[in-house]
């Protein structure tokens, strides 16, 4: 931690983005005591997004980790906004929406004019440049990739990420901010998919080449990987958990700015996305979640 006066430069925060990270965000937010807005394109997907985080909450004070006091304390901080404008006044910003610099481009083209000149803009980009995200807004100095991990209130680790224009005061504010929600920074340059998933997608795209390959089914793969490496679960099931959509959207960001073939996403991982087949949140990708038990798709 810092001292006090540098602890107050952040007091409020935007959150875009009502889904699982954006929820995540907005909840570590609120319970480091920070006041939060969250938005989304429609009423009912704030809706979700806060119910989400009251259950999330729910779950953290029947596990003892806080307390009813401090949930009530940290529901009370959110609000939601239908309209960009609702977050005109906040000190930071933090973008949280699907992973295409397109639609995040046009995000911050109609925020910018709407934010006091002193906001910082940050994006939750697992995989965009953030140098080229910064030149589409109008404060490239004041602007930051802060990558959470999923799920947000679990997981550590945050990644900080400097564009070229990046100011060191721009770092600072925002390393204090990642220190007050009590998680720990790696910070990484600005590379095509930063440090995490530079390492991580690669090998989820190997594994579903050997399912594409047939040297191994679902199960004897994640199998494998989680009696025979120690991972917490397997590739595939991880896959599933973080969305085929936007696996693919971070290996074709590593294909196409890395220029090397050993980033090219598997076919059968451009297959499952094409029929809408995009894990846990469509309830079908290398495994069938509509039954009690999640049942292999191949």
């Amino acid at each position: 931690m810092t001292d006090g006066s540098d602890d107050t430069a952040i007091r409020s925060v935007g959150v875009i983005g009502a889904g699982q990270m954006g929820s995540g965000i907005a909840h570590v937010s609120a319970l480091a005591g920070f006041d939060v807005k969250i938005h989304d394109v429609s009423l009912e997907r704030i809706e979700s997004g806060l119910a989400t985080i009251n259950g999330n909450m729910a779950r953290q004070v029947a596990s003892g980790r806080i307390t009813e006091e401090e949930r009530q304390q940290a529901i009370a901080r959110i609000s939601g906004s239908e309209d960009l404008a609702g977050l005109g006044e906040v000190d930071l910003v933090i973008e949280s929406a699907v992973e295409n610099e397109e639609v995040k481009r046009d995000i911050f083209k109609r925020l910018c004019p709407l934010l006091k000149p002193e906001a910082l803009l940050a994006t939750n980009t697992s995989s965009i440049s953030i140098t080229r995200l910064a030149s589409s807004t109008d404060r490239p100095e004041r602007f930051i990739g802060i990558h959470f991990m999923n799920p947000v209130p679990v997981m550590e680790l945050v990644e900080l990420v400097r564009g070229i224009a990046t100011e060191d005061t721009t770092f600072e504010t925002a390393r204090v901010y990642v220190d007050k929600l009590d998680k720990t920074i790696a910070v990484s340059e600005d590379f095509p998919a930063f440090m995490v998933n530079r390492i991580l997608l690669p090998m989820i795209n190997e594994a579903i080449y050997v399912l594409y390959e047939g040297v191994g089914s679902v199960v004897a793969i994640d199998t494998a990987m989680r009696l025979g490496a120690r991972h917490p679960m397997g590739p595939l099931e991880l896959a599933d958990f973080i969305g085929l959509d936007t696996c693919l959207s971070i290996m074709q960001v590593l294909y196409e700015g890395l220029a090397d073939s050993k980033y090219r996403p598997c076919p059968l991982l451009v297959k499952y996305v094409e029929a809408g087949w995009l894990g846990r949140k469509t309830q079908r990708g290398f495994y069938d979640y509509r039954g009690d038990v999640p049942v292999p798709t191949r």
